[in-house]
């Protein structure tokens, strides 16, 4: 479990120090730029000391070349299984798109029309072009390859997504300039983890994230590289965010309870298709034989 503790540490230890040197770092830059927000100040010093974390964690680890990223494979090959993944993705979360449609969920944005579709399909497609390429490299790319090797496939799979789940709750809250206090840092910290003090409320979500990280996990196991896993996201990606941009949610409707408040989308509805395609993957993992002893975990 060393892996997965330097991993942590890099997020979880660096939003501490970043809350910890939240007051200093927001004196010296309102000195500079007096418009900048005490929210943002600190959002930038995490991510900048998480990216050195993240660094010394690569380096511990000894996680060198495309391979230890999840970017081993030919580009030829690299290619073919992320534009496999890509419309696998499209085609399993489609009908996701229509059910919730369907059963009234979601309703059509009263001036809707294809121009709008268009817009919303080009702009969910960079969208998830950007989060797939950043999340999957991370997650599924250097977190999984350092604690394959540490622990195991298992380990690898269930702690990338837990940890893949987690992370997308913590919370943006802005505190005003005039109540910025040498305490900021710290109340902006227990702000941004207020989510996890009442786990039945963003249960749904987390669930439905858990069993997608699973899922990507597992095909990043089974294929040896994430490029499937890219394809698979960016897909999804694409048809929640362009299903969103032109519907509105209905909280009335009577199956209002199978999509979360998270974003209108993910819920029990998604969890369970989620979990459907996750068995059937699990159950096929001996066909994928051949892509294992090619892959470069060589695994």
């Amino acid at each position: 479990m060393r892996a997965v503790g330097w991993f942590l540490a890099a997020i979880v230890g660096t939003m501490v120090l970043a809350a910890l040197a939240a007051w200093p770092a927001y004196q010296l830059s309102h000195a500079l730029q007096p418009d900048w927000q005490f929210h943002k100040v600190v959002g930038r010093l995490w991510q900048l000391l998480m990216l050195a974390g993240i660094a010394v964690a690569v380096r511990r680890l000894g996680l060198r070349g495309g391979a230890d990223w999840g970017y081993g494979l030919p580009r030829a090959n690299f290619l073919r299984q992320a534009g496999a993944g890509l419309g696998l993705g499209v085609a399993t979360m489609l009908p996701m798109a229509l059910v919730i449609v369907a059963l009234g969920i979601r309703d059509p944005l009263p001036d809707f029309n294809a121009a709008m579709l268009l817009f919303g399909i080009a702009a969910g497609a960079l969208t998830g072009l950007v989060v797939a390429l950043i999340e999957e490299t991370f997650f599924r790319g250097l977190m999984f390859r350092a604690v394959l090797r540490d622990s195991g496939p298992a380990i690898a799979v269930w702690s990338t997504a837990i940890l893949y789940a987690a992370i997308h709750f913590f919370a943006r809250v802005k505190i005003p300039h005039a109540e910025v206090a040498w305490d900021s840092g710290i109340s902006l910290l227990g702000s941004a983890l207020v989510r996890f003090a009442d786990p039945s409320a963003i249960a749904d979500a987390f669930i439905t994230l858990a069993i997608v990280g699973l899922l990507l996990g597992l095909v990043r196991h089974l294929t040896g590289s994430i490029a499937a896993g890219i394809g698979l996201h960016m897909g999804w990606v694409c048809v929640i965010k362009a299903t969103t941009s032109v519907t509105r949610p209905d909280e009335a409707a009577r199956w209002s309870f199978l999509v979360s408040d998270f974003d209108g989308f993910t819920g029990w509805l998604v969890a369970g298709w989620s979990c459907a395609i996750l068995l059937a993957l699990y159950l096929a993992r001996d066909r994928f034989t051949g892509w294992r002893s090619a892959a470069p975990d060589g695994v």
